[in-house]
């Protein structure tokens, strides 16, 4: 299950608990509450795959880039060795492979650039729902802890009246 829909879902459980009178707190099945715990102790290790693959995803096109800029290198320095034979165009032909070799690293640049944005946007992206979802499950364990203080608080003090 995705981790959205997981987060959706402890916003559901949060929406559908029942309030406490005269306070903020709110009672929350704790069933339901650990299986969707467990859930999302399963989907974050997915998402974190997600992240893991678009980045090999980034070193992907940065090698097909870095092959594509070396077969340019390489047309470009034939290219050149058969201009440079000739006498009359040999300084033209030198121009112009510097051109091709200046182009194909701007290229090549631009393309490792691209892919590095991507994967840090990605990864932001990644990090924000992470950081979401576990402060609404630190906020989600703090209301059943401090709802299992009061139960035990109450119940010691009907022993002591009782």
């Amino acid at each position: 299950m995705d981790i959205l829909q997981l987060i959706d879902r402890l916003e559901e459980l949060f929406n559908d608990a029942k309030a406490l009178p005269f306070t903020h707190n709110v009672v929350v099945d704790e069933d339901k509450m650990l299986e969707l715990i467990d859930q999302m102790r399963i989907a974050i290790p997915e998402e974190v795959k997600k992240a893991q693959q678009v980045m090999a995803q980034r070193d992907r096109v940065m090698a097909q880039a870095q092959e594509e800029a070396n077969r340019t290198l390489q047309l470009s320095r034939e290219k050149a060795d058969q201009l440079v034979q000739k006498d009359m165009i040999a300084q033209e032909a030198q121009r112009r492979a510097d051109q091709i070799i200046s182009q194909a690293r701007s290229e090549a640049d631009a393309t490792r650039a691209d892919a590095d944005n991507y994967v840090v946007d990605t990864l932001m992206q990644l990090q924000e729902q992470i950081a979401k979802l576990s402060n609404q499950v630190s906020n989600g364990i703090l209301m059943v802890q401090e709802e299992q203080m009061r139960k035990e608080t109450g119940n010691v003090s009907e022993k002591i009246e009782g």
